[in-house]
C-alpha cells in the first residue's frame, strides 16, 4: 500500500506575534495526526528552499529584491497584514519549495498534501492579506518549466478569492484557475480567475457542495490539466473569524472528498496546499486540516 506523501517544515511556524493568522496550526495538525496514528514520520518529505530565480517566474525582480533587502515601503507592509521579517522571508521561499514538492509528489502518487502553503493572494509586484509570495504559482511554474507538466489547474476553495492567483495566471491558457469563495469578503477587487464562483453570504454545505458539483467535473473535463493544485480553505467554516459562509465540520469534509474522487475518477493527480484558516476555536481549524488529510489517505487507499 502507497503512502501518501507529506511536506512539511517547522520554518513554516513564523513568529509574526498577536496575529489571527495561526502560524502554530502546521504544527498542530501535524502533532495530531501523529498521535492518532494516521500518519507516521516515515510519510514526511522536508522540502529544499527555491532559488531567487525560481520565485522569479512568478514574481518580478524588483518586488523579490525589495523583500531581500528589506525594502518594502510602509504601505507595502500595510497591505502585506503581516510583520515583515527574514524570517518570513525565509520561510516563504521554503514554502514554494514545499509546494513544488507536493506537485512532485502528487504526479508520483496520485495525492499528496502540503502541510501549509496556499498564500494566493500574493501579485507579481506585491504582497497581500497575509501572503508574501504565491507558492502554488512559483511551484506550477517550475513545474512547466522543467517539463513536468504542461498543464494545472488551481481549484482554490479558501473562502476568499484567490486574487494573486488569478493575475498571476491572467494571460495564461495552459493553467486553469477557479475560483469559489464568497463574494462579499476580501479582497474588495477581483481580478477575473477562469472561473469565478462568487457565493452569497451563509452559503450553506447543500448549495456549496451542489455549485462545487456542477463545475468542477466539468473543468476536469475541459482543461485535462496534468495535475490539480487543491487550495484546501479551512475558512468556509461557519465559525470562521474571516468568513462569512456557514459550512460544517462534516460539510468540509464532504468539499474534500468530492475534490479526491473528482480528481481521482478523472485521472487527475492533486496536490494540496492548506491556504487559510481563522477559526473563533483554533483547534477547529486543527481539526478541519487534520479532516483534508485523512480524506487524501481514504482516497489513496482506495486507489491501491
Amino acid at each position: 500500500m502507497t503512502d501518501l506523501p507529506l511536506v512539511h517544515h517547522e520554518a513554516y511556524e513564523v513568529d509574526i506575534g498577536a496575529h489571527v493568522f495561526p502560524t502554530r496550526k502546521y504544527r498542530l495538525v501535524l502533532g495530531r495526526l501523529l498521535s492518532e496514528g494516521a500518519i507516521t514520520e516515515s510519510q514526511l518529505r522536508r522540502p529544499e528552499p527555491v532559488s531567487d530565480a525560481d520565485i522569479g517566474l512568478a514574481h518580478t525582480s524588483v518586488y523579490i529584491d525589495k523583500i531581500n533587502n528589506d525594502t518594502l515601503s510602509v504601505p507595502e507592509q500595510m497591505l502585506l497584514e503581516v510583520p515583515f521579517s527574514r524570517e518570513l522571508r525565509d520561510g516563504m521561499w521554503l514554502c514554494s519549495g514545499g509546494s513544488r514538492l507536493a506537485g512532485q509528489l502528487a504526479l508520483e502518487h496520485g495525492v499528496s498534501v502540503h502541510l501549509g502553503g496556499g498564500f494566493h493572494h500574493a501579485y507579481p509586484d506585491h504582497g497581500e492579506g497575509f501572503c508574501l509570495i504565491n507558492d502554488v504559482a512559483v511551484a506550477i511554474e517550475m513545474l512547466r518549466r522543467d517539463g513536468a507538466i504542461e498543464r494545472a489547474a488551481v481549484v482554490d476553495l479558501d473562502v476568499h478569492h484567490g486574487n494573486g492567483t488569478a493575475a498571476i495566471f491572467a494571460s495564461e491558457p495552459e493553467v486553469f484557475t477557479f475560483s469559489m469563495h464568497q463574494q462579499n469578503n476580501y479582497p474588495a477587487w477581483k481580478p477575473p480567475s477562469d472561473l469565478d464562483l462568487g457565493l452569497e453570504d451563509r452559503t450553506d454545505d447543500a448549495t456549496y457542495l451542489a455549485a462545487l458539483g456542477r463545475h468542477l467535473p466539468q473543468i476536469l473535463e475541459s482543461h485535462k490539466p496534468d495535475l490539480v493544485y487543491y487550495l484546501a480553505g479551512a475558512d468556509p467554516y461557519e465559525h470562521d473569524q474571516l468568513g462569512g459562509l456557514s459550512l460544517t465540520l462534516d460539510g468540509l469534509r464532504r468539499r474534500d472528498e468530492f475534490v479526491f474522487s473528482s480528481c481521482g475518477e478523472a485521472g487527475v493527480p492533486v496536490a494540496v496546499a492548506f491556504a487559510g484558516g481563522y477559526a473563533v476555536q483554533p483547534d477547529d481549524t486543527v481539526e478541519i486540516h487534520c479532516n483534508t488529510v485523512r480524506e487524501a489517505r481514504r482516497r489513496l487507499e482506495a486507489t491501491d
